[in-house]
């Protein structure tokens, strides 16, 4: 195929989550490949997984949560200053994410549950103590709104790696 018949690139224009707007973009393909390991790791994380009255900890969700820091920092720092020219691009809508969307809510929950969880008494169980927390309905509740929040940056991350999504969520 002559380079003259290569398919440009689609413009794409995206709803973000955090009330953040929207942006418009044509991503290269250093923004599709952050945005792919990007993806990769907010969908194999609670972060977008429903997290059942029953199932896991809070504990291990901020954990995880907390995580998406670091990772989303190196995928950023190796796909390098490209990915982040300007407000329309995928540089400037992970740190939005991360300062907007994670921030507060990791600087809310994180030090209260672990103002609780050092009153652990010997011979309780994390999830015991957890379970018995009297905001424990009131974090999960918040954990899952940030979730669906996080579910739609997932999209977006989708779209801009290029991916279709085969859900029917």
């Amino acid at each position: 195929m002559a380079k003259e018949d290569k398919v440009k690139a689609a413009k794409l224009e995206i709803g973000l989550p955090f009330d953040l707007g929207k942006i418009t973009l044509v991503p290269d393909d250093a923004q599709k490949n952050a945005a792919w390991e990007l993806y990769v790791e907010l969908t194999t994380r609670i972060a977008v997984q429903e997290l059942k009255d029953d199932e896991g900890l809070v504990r291990e969700a901020l954990t995880s949560l907390y995580r998406l820091f670091d990772i989303t920092r190196g995928i950023l720092r190796a796909a390098g200053p490209g990915v982040a020219k300007g407000p329309n691009s995928l540089g400037k809508v992970a740190i939005d994410v991360l300062n907007v969307g994670l921030r507060p809510f990791l600087a809310k929950w994180h030090p209260t549950l672990q103002t609780y969880e050092a009153q652990r008494p010997d011979g309780v169980s994390p999830r015991e103590h957890e379970d018995a927390w009297e905001r424990i309905g009131e974090v999960r509740q918040e954990l899952e709104a940030l979730r669906q929040e996080l579910a739609i940056y997932a999209d977006v991350l989708a779209k801009i790696a290029g991916i279709e999504l085969t859900q029917s969520d």
